[in-house]
């Protein structure tokens, strides 16, 4: 049936291409938009959009349609930058409210086995912010992985020269949940990391 509309079939390859998007669910998502043109229209215009105005910030490298950023140029303590891997990870912590400081957008984590090398990361630009002597923290928040706890090490490393206090988020238990029930990985890392009450 798709080898008679071609535009059709290019809609379907491109939604493919989209995590977590299998053939079955990109045929789904095709059909669902030609049922309503208003959101096809609507959806074209907000990509179109995105690849307008969205850039990274020129001081964190985080995703943002202004530079520097909102959280770059606003009243947010600088001698404190909180590493992560990408924009979202940031966005979850913004949501937490619990931190009130700068951030550094890493663009991805350390990984030789997909070729991701600290070259390919934006280490070189932390390292510049931090020589610049007006930090006094770093917060490592990289992904609890292979590759996040990779990237940890490489740029505690990196890091401890710089004179810089260098810390890592916490990790463990989860609150609400029932010791039986959490795997031994996680049950390690709380034992390492637990503290005096």
């Amino acid at each position: 049936m798709l080898q008679h509309a071609p535009t059709l079939t290019r809609l379907v390859g491109e939604l493919k291409k989209l995590p977590g998007i299998g053939e079955r669910t990109a045929l789904r998502l095709a059909f669902h938009l030609l049922k309503s043109p208003q959101n096809l229209g609507s959806l074209a215009e907000a990509l179109v959009q995105v690849q307008e105005r969205v850039c990274s910030c020129s001081i964190c490298f985080a995703l943002t349609e202004q530079d520097p950023c909102p959280i770059c140029s606003g009243n947010r303590d600088s001698s404190v930058i909180c590493v992560v891997e990408t924009s979202q990870d940031m966005l979850a912590l913004e949501r937490s409210n619990a931190y009130h400081g700068s951030y550094h957008v890493l663009q991805g984590a350390i990984s030789p086995l997909h070729g991701v090398n600290p070259d390919d990361l934006r280490i070189k630009e932390l390292l510049a912010r931090i020589e610049q002597g007006k930090v006094e923290e770093v917060v490592i928040a990289t992904n609890f992985t292979v590759e996040g706890e990779t990237t940890a090490l490489y740029l505690a490393r990196q890091l401890k020269p710089l004179g810089v206090r260098v810390t890592r988020l916490a990790h463990g238990i989860p609150l609400g949940s029932d010791i039986e029930f959490v795997d031994p990985a996680t049950v390690q890392w709380a034992m390492k990391g637990r503290s005096e009450l």
